[in-house]
């Protein structure tokens, strides 16, 4: 039996002990890698890597480039973004574009927030995203149903498209036709070229993305079916593919690559290193087992915040 002191000291410990897990879980988020990126030199970090729907601790679809410490390109904006580009670091004021690969809500709902939380930025802002057909809208009209500033949905950031926007500061849109395949510019600057090309996603218009930084390169696949052999002279060399794995090994979609063929896709492009993001609820392992079939080199299954530097 434990004195009085001795029971009183364990007791104290346990409290603490209690405080701390306590204090532990507001400062971890479940299921996030809170790894920082390097201040200088490119790297691509996740701030989304879940699939079409709920997907647990895993926000939606996007990434962020960094370019020497500074948050340059943000692809895509899908639910939670907003949260993880704040726990990145990440600031608008520094982009210099963003890419909207195609208008499913789990890759754009956030982009109102994320421009709502800016309270710094004045220059204009490149946005770039597909054409429309009978199904989606083309990218500015998507815009303009967001932020008019007579009849958009948030007017209250008093949008045009190429206006100003009531927080401070203009888009200046492109719109590319998703129907090409092959390489169309989308932004040059001295130290960053992008380029985009139409992939086949069912019947919404899509783009995948290739980002030269430097002499490194990252291509984000985006939503895709991995049919179209043009996609694979896109990606080509790339140092860093970020290629979406949103069904199950032996699942069929008409929206999505099965994972055989995510393999395939990296293997066929000779790329040095395959993110798997987009990922979806089913057996992870067995997917990764039919990726690794086809693509022997450098894998990175993605997580929320992960950062993978480029050579």
């Amino acid at each position: 039996m434990l004195g009085p002191r001795r029971a009183m000291d364990k007791e104290v410990l346990v409290i603490r002990l209690v405080v701390m897990y306590a204090l532990m879980s507001f400062l971890v988020t479940p299921g996030a890698w809170a790894q920082s990126c390097p201040a200088s030199g490119v790297a691509v970090q996740i701030l989304g890597s879940g699939g079409p729907r709920m997907t647990g601790d895993r926000a939606s679809a996007s990434y962020v480039v960094w370019i020497d410490g500074r948050s340059r390109i943000l692809v895509d904006a899908g639910g939670g973004a907003f949260l993880r580009f704040g726990q990145a670091g990440a600031q608008v004021e520094d982009l210099s574009l963003i890419a909207l690969s195609h208008l499913h809500p789990d890759h754009v709902s956030d982009l109102p927030a994320i421009f709502w939380g800016d309270q710094i930025r004045k220059a204009p802002l490149a946005i770039a995203g597909p054409s429309g057909n009978d199904t989606m809208p083309a990218v500015p009209a998507f815009l303009r149903h967001l932020f008019d500033q007579k009849n958009g949905a948030f007017r209250v950031l008093s949008g045009t498209v190429g206006g100003s926007l009531g927080r401070g500061f203009p888009l200046e849109v492109t719109e590319i036709d998703a129907t090409k395949g092959g390489s169309v510019p989308v932004l040059t600057q001295s130290d960053l070229a992008v380029t985009a090309a139409g992939i086949p996603h069912g019947n919404i218009p899509a783009l995948a993305y290739r980002v030269r930084a430097g002499s490194a390169t990252v291509v984000f696949s985006t939503d895709q079916t991995g049919t179209d052999p043009r996609f694979v002279d896109f990606a080509r060399g790339a140092d860093v593919l970020v290629m979406h794995m949103a069904i199950a090994a032996g699942a069929t979609s008409p929206l999505h690559a099965p994972p055989d063929v995510v393999g395939r896709v990296a293997r066929d492009a000779q790329v040095k290193r395959l993110v798997l993001s987009h990922i979806g609820l089913f057996d992870l392992d067995a997917a990764v087992a039919d990726v690794k079939r086809h693509y022997a080199g450098a894998l990175t299954v993605g997580a929320d915040l992960q950062c993978t530097p480029l050579p």
